[in-house]
């Protein structure tokens, strides 16, 4: 049922636009100067819909149309990256938000001066893993360090990780004689609020050895329910992971590592330039870029995957 009603939604809003395009020819062919501003604001309305609709055909894999679980985390680097994520996670909310994207922080770690040493967050709206694939990978910072004294240059590498979010449906299966799960006090930076009962849960996968973490819920069972939803889509990628590795060597193909692979880089010094090594699409609006303004990367990205310039 979900499905059939996402599928309507989709028909009805090509239904719409079509109607509306055939309503304007219509209007234009009367030759009717005093209608001509409201045509051109309806052309500017339809020429925005259809680049929205045709970024929509882009997503064709299995998972495109469903939730995502979203996680950055700080690579070498200290408090430089652990600052970064935190930037990193402003500039991914600020988009999740003004797609109308329902998003709650499932787990996060603060660092021990400023900025997080990991985030994950559920994401919840139509397409979510869809777009947000696009910024699996490792992303770079060049910038004049703020906890530098001498304000010399930093690199700071941070890491995203997207899974898509599976109903417990059967699509994965997690046997309890698979898991070992731990509680234990939910704590902020430095030790701060800590609470006085054990609502934290960590879940450890023993077939594969994950382990996964909750501790932003102040129920226990909460906490356990969303470790457990992590884990499910932990689960489902790496078995879409195990599936393109035998396509691949069936075909031959060498299959790289994307892990710790550097996806874009945003230099802040000693110029402005966010730059997408996959698909060599760059702006100087870093501002922007930072202010979760990432359409055009994801947009140039999944344009690349099927061949498109």
């Amino acid at each position: 049922m979900r499905d059939l009603s996402t599928l309507r939604e989709e028909v009805e809003r090509w239904k719409g636009a079509a109607q509306r395009t055939t309503e304007a020819l219509e209007l234009a062919e009367l030759g009717d100067e005093s209608l001509r501003p409201d045509l051109e604001r309806e052309v500017d309305w339809l020429e925005q819909e259809v680049r929205q609709l045709e970024f929509a055909t882009l997503l064709s894999g299995e998972f495109d149309h469903d939730n995502a679980i979203f996680t950055i985390f700080a690579g070498a680097g200290g408090t430089e990256s652990q600052d970064w994520v935190a930037m990193l996670n402003r500039m991914y909310m600020r988009w999740m938000e003004a797609h109308g994207y329902k998003v709650e922080v499932i787990d996060s770690s603060e660092g021990e001066e400023a900025g997080l040493k990991s985030v994950t967050v559920s994401v919840e709206g139509p397409n979510a893993y869809g777009y947000l694939r696009a910024e699996k990978g490792t992303h770079r910072l060049v910038r004049l360090s703020p906890f530098d004294s001498a304000h010399r240059r930093h690199t700071s590498f941070a890491s995203v990780e997207v899974y898509p979010q599976v109903e417990d449906v059967g699509e994965i299966e997690i046997k309890p004689s698979e898991i070992e799960i731990d509680t234990y006090r939910a704590s902020s930076a430095g030790g701060q609020n800590v609470q006085k009962n054990a609502t934290a849960v960590r879940i450890r996968h023993l077939p594969t050895g994950i382990v996964v973490t909750c501790q932003n819920e102040r129920s226990q069972s909460q906490n356990r329910e969303n470790a457990l939803k992590v884990l499910r889509a932990r689960l489902l990628d790496l078995e879409r992971e195990a599936k393109e590795r035998e396509i691949n060597a069936l075909k031959g193909d060498r299959v790289k590592a994307e892990w710790g692979q550097q996806i874009r880089s945003y230099v802040l010094h000693p110029y402005q330039m966010v730059k997408d090594h996959r698909t060599g699409y760059e702006t100087s609006r870093t501002e922007d870029v930072l202010s979760g303004n990432l359409d055009d990367f994801i947009e140039a990205y999944l344009r690349s995957r099927i061949g498109l310039s």
